[in-house]
C-alpha cells in the first residue's frame, strides 16, 4: 500500500504543477474551469497510481479489484444510486416533518433553464469523478490490499477511517462528521463486500453526493455546489449537521442503517444463489 501511495504523490505532482502553473499564467481563468480541472488530476493521479500499483506490486489485474463491467454492473451502479436518493429523501423529508427547514427559493425561479440544466449536468459530472476516485481508492486498492495483508475486520476499519480523514481539509469538519464518514465507508465497504464489485458502492457513493448537495440543497461534507433548493438549517446541530452538512449529524447514523438494510435486500439472493464471487476470484 506504501508503494500506491508513493505512485500517487508521483502523479498528483506530475498532472498538478502544470495546473498550478497554468492558474498562475491565467489569473482570470474561471474558478469553475480549476475546479474541474483539480478533479481531472485527482481522477487521473487516483486511477494511474492503482493500475501501476496492482499491476506491479501485486502482479494482479485492475479489472481485479471489483471493476468487471457487464449488465450486473450497470444494474449494480444504477440501483446504487436510487438507494442514495430514497437515503437522502428520507434525510430532506423528516428535517423538514421536525420544521427544521425553512425553503427560500428554487434554482428555477432565479436561472433560466439552460442554467438549471447545466448546473445537474455539471454538479452530476463533477460526483462521478469525485466517486470513481474515493472508491477505486478506498474500497478499492486500500481495502483490499489491507486486508489481504491484515484481515477483513482491519481492511474495513481502516481504510474506512482513512476515507474519513482525508475530508479533514473541507470546511466546517468537526469529529462527529468524522466519526460518520467512517462509519459511511464501513457502509460502502460492505456493499463492496456483498457484491465483491465496486460498481454498487460507486453508485451509492454518487447518488449519496449528487442527491445529497444539488437535489435537496445540504451541503456536501462541507462543501457547496449547484442546489435547486436553497434553504436554511434551523435544527439542532448535533443532529442536522450544521454547515458541513448531513454527515456531520446524529441524523445520518440511522440513514446509514438503513442503507445497509437495503443493500442486503437488495444482494439478498445473490448470496442464497451463490453468485457472488469469492475473494480469490475478485
Amino acid at each position: 500500500m506504501s508503494g500506491q501511495i508513493t505512485l500517487l504523490f508521483i502523479c498528483l505532482a506530475l498532472f498538478g504543477i502544470p495546473l498550478g502553473i497554468f492558474s498562475t499564467l491565467m489569473p482570470e481563468s474561471s474558478p469553475d474551469a480549476i475546479l474541474i480541472l483539480g478533479l481531472l488530476v485527482e481522477l487521473f493521479a487516483v486511477t494511474l497510481s492503482v493500475y501501476l500499483a496492482r499491476k506491479y506490486f501485486d502482479r494482479r489485474t485492475f479489472v481485479s479489484l471489483g471493476l468487471k463491467w457487464d449488465s450486473r454492473a450497470l444494474r449494480d451502479g444504477v440501483v446504487g444510486i436510487l438507494i442514495a436518493a430514497l437515503l437522502m429523501a428520507l434525510v430532506y423529508l423528516l428535517e423538514s416533518a421536525a420544521g427544521w427547514l425553512t425553503v427560500n427559493s428554487f434554482a428555477w425561479e432565479t436561472l433560466s433553464l439552460s442554467q438549471v440544466i447545466f448546473g445537474i449536468v455539471a454538479m452530476a459530472f463533477t460526483y462521478v469523478i469525485v466517486s470513481w476516485s474515493e472508491e477505486l481508492l478506498s474500497r478499492g486498492y486500500w481495502l483490499q490490499n489491507i486486508s489481504a495483508g491484515m484481515n477483513l475486520f482491519w481492511g474495513v476499519l481502516i481504510s474506512s477511517l482513512l476515507f474519513a480523514l482525508s475530508h479533514l481539509a473541507n470546511p466546517n469538519w468537526s469529529w462527529l462528521a468524522i466519526v460518520n464518514l467512517t462509519a459511511g465507508g464501513v457502509f460502502l465497504a460492505f456493499a463492496y463486500l456483498r457484491t465483491r464489485q465496486l460498481w454498487l458502492p460507486i453508485g451509492i457513493h454518487i447518488g449519496w453526493n449528487f442527491f445529497q448537495g444539488p437535489i435537496f440543497g445540504f451541503p456536501v461534507s462541507g462543501t457547496d455546489s449547484f442546489i435547486l433548493i436553497n434553504h436554511k438549517v434551523n435544527g439542532p446541530e448535533l443532529i442536522t449537521g450544521g454547515a458541513f452538512g448531513p454527515e456531520a449529524g446524529l441524523i445520518i447514523l440511522p440513514i446509514i442503517a438503513l442503507g445497509a438494510a437495503l443493500v442486503y435486500w437488495y444482494t439478498r439472493e445473490d448470496t442464497l444463489s451463490g453468485t457472488q464471487e469469492s475473494p480469490s476470484e475478485s
